[in-house]
């Protein structure tokens, strides 16, 4: 089959997923089923990120046809395939026994199937974010694959990112705590390239040191547990988290682990630490129903219809601010910054479409975010802004990401080594002995 040219048949989460998606196979063929433009229709409206997925797409399969038909395909450009839409077509018997009910899910099967049947001297793929789908597809003899194209292959080496060396030279372990601007790299002989601001946990028989290398002067410098209005890090990676979070050349962090390691509350207590720096913190979440149960299901108005999802990011608030007496000047900040929305907690569908300059923001379950979802936050700030994005990335709610194509490792993997960025996975829960023994027997 190699060299052959192949077709890819388009399910409807794959366009919601990614609405450029049809210029990521090269020279081989593009069909969307009509039960497609079916789907995205009904999904037009909204501000949800797939609303605008879809509308985008739309306006871009017009854009290329143009005032042509789409009979015989439309050219995708220079270099690649055809895009062609491909009409209702009949169930077979396979489908028709397999899958009586008709729905869009076996309409899209029976288009595959017709495409595959027509096309027997090319590869036919159904092309899908839903594994049952693909299960479905398989099972009557249509090939079928996952969307591959902002996929992380390499999730293990992204979350060893920081390196513990033992048998390191006593001396240079001394040097980095008597000097402040740090002992250059070269000396150390790691064997290995450093990237930007990578961390270290060093030890000689003597002494050890948690370090940091800074990308610009080429030097490691001694890392120091800080406590953090009220928090104290308990351990390596909290340390080097507050580290991160606190270093203004560090324009965006990555803060992944699974839950109770204390990632959004370290967030949050370095941005009310640095609060005089900006004009505004923000701190939100995407809205990601559980067991399908859409937000129309609850009580009352909107604003009482997010609460519940909103409530972990205010009990992190109440962590930091219970460190502190009533009358006390930090307790009272965090109530006025509270009244005067300097301290927002919000969905972020509520900031999507704001140019956001001068702000610590923090996005907490980034790991329910696509991809292009990250782009589109992350090309959003403005001069002097920080980002923040916290999240498990083993713990994903939406039912077509997976520990390898949600925006969070995407981000990580591709901004890693640049000069603003940091990453650091926590792996020790510190909430608390039963939420660390649940999070690793259950």
């Amino acid at each position: 089959m190699k060299g052959t040219k192949k077709i890819f048949v388009l399910d409807t989460n794959v366009l919601l997923h990614d609405h450029m998606c049809i210029y990521n196979f090269q020279e081989n063929d593009v069909v969307i089923p009509i039960t497609v433009l079916e789907e995205l229709d009904k999904l037009k409206k909204g501000n949800d990120q797939i609303n605008y997925n879809a509308r985008e797409f739309t306006r871009e399969l017009d854009h290329l046809s143009g005032d042509h038909l789409f009979n015989g395909g439309v050219s995708l450009g220079v270099g690649l395939g055809n895009l062609s839409i491909e009409t209702g077509k009949p169930f077979s018997k396979a489908i028709a026994e397999s899958f009586p009910e008709n729905t869009p899910d076996h309409r899209i099967l029976a288009i595959a199937e017709f495409v595959k049947t027509k096309n027997t001297s090319s590869h036919v793929a159904l092309i899908s974010k839903d594994i049952n789908l693909r299960m479905k597809a398989k099972s009557i003899g249509i090939m079928a694959q996952d969307y591959e194209t902002d996929k992380v292959h390499n999730i293990d080496d992204l979350n060893k990112n920081i390196i513990t060396l033992d048998n390191v030279n006593s001396e240079l372990i001394s040097r980095l705590y008597e000097k402040m601007e740090g002992v250059p790299s070269n000396e150390f002989n790691f064997g290995f390239e450093l990237y930007g601001h990578q961390y270290f946990i060093l030890r000689s028989e003597k002494s050890s040191v948690l370090a940091h290398y800074d990308p610009l002067s080429k030097v490691l410098n001694r890392v120091e547990k800080q406590r953090t209005y009220g928090i104290e890090p308990r351990n390596a990676e909290q340390t080097f988290s507050l580290d991160a979070l606190l270093r203004p050349e560090i324009q965006l962090v990555a803060l992944t682990g699974k839950a109770g390691t204390g990632k959004t509350l370290l967030a949050l207590a370095a941005a009310m630490q640095m609060n005089k720096n900006y004009h505004q913190i923000l701190l939100a979440r995407p809205i990601v129903p559980l067991a399908n149960r859409d937000m129309g299901f609850l009580p009352g108005d909107v604003k009482e219809k997010i609460e519940p999802y909103m409530h972990p990011l205010y009990d992190n608030l109440s962590v930091i601010k219970n460190k502190f007496k009533s009358t006390s000047e930090e307790f009272v900040r965090i109530e006025d910054m509270q009244k005067s929305e300097k301290l927002v907690i919000t969905p972020l569908a509520y900031i999507r479409g704001r140019s956001l300059s001068n702000v610590f923001f923090i996005v907490d379950e980034a790991q329910n975010l696509t991809p292009h979802e990250i782009k589109t936050i992350i090309t959003r700030a403005g001069e002097g802004t920080k980002m923040v994005f916290t999240g498990d990335i083993q713990q994903i709610d939406s039912p077509y990401l997976d520990t390898e194509s949600n925006g969070l490792s995407y981000m990580a993997d591709k901004m890693k080594g640049q000069d603003i960025f940091a990453h650091v996975n926590l792996v020790k829960g510190e909430r608390s002995y039963l939420a660390e023994l649940a999070t690793n027997l259950l």
